[in-house]
């Protein structure tokens, strides 16, 4: 499960042969990733812009994000949460509004991890 796409499909409740919502996953995972990389998340690629990453189709993985980060685990978590929230939000408030508070823990921590500032 090291695919970015085929993991947060799996976390889902998606198959890796069902492609029928890829390209709205791959959207929301990108979305994401910008949002991580505003805490200094990920490596760069000056093939898109300095500092960017992103991912196209299933062939993205984690190392290619991550490399060896301790937290890579929370970062997972953080995406999934993202997608999840804009692409099969909850249907109750609560539940919503329980994501949101994990989303915003996360993103305490990661800015903690990588010192309040990019870790390029």
């Amino acid at each position: 499960m090291d695919s970015i796409l085929t993991s947060i499909k799996k976390l889902l409740g998606l198959e890796e042969d069902y492609t029928q919502f890829d390209s709205d996953i791959i959207i929301h995972i990108n979305t994401a990733l910008f949002r991580l990389r505003t805490l200094g998340v990920g490596v760069a690629d000056t093939d898109i812009s300095p500092g960017a990453f992103k991912i196209e189709d299933k062939t993205q993985v984690w190392s290619d994000l991550l490399d060896d980060r301790i937290d890579i685990e929370s970062i997972k978590t953080h995406i999934y949460l993202k997608v999840k929230l804009v692409f099969d939000p909850p249907q109750t408030s609560f539940v919503i509004e329980s994501y949101n508070r994990q989303i915003q823990e996360l993103e305490w921590l990661i800015n903690e991890q990588v010192g309040g500032g990019l870790d390029e």
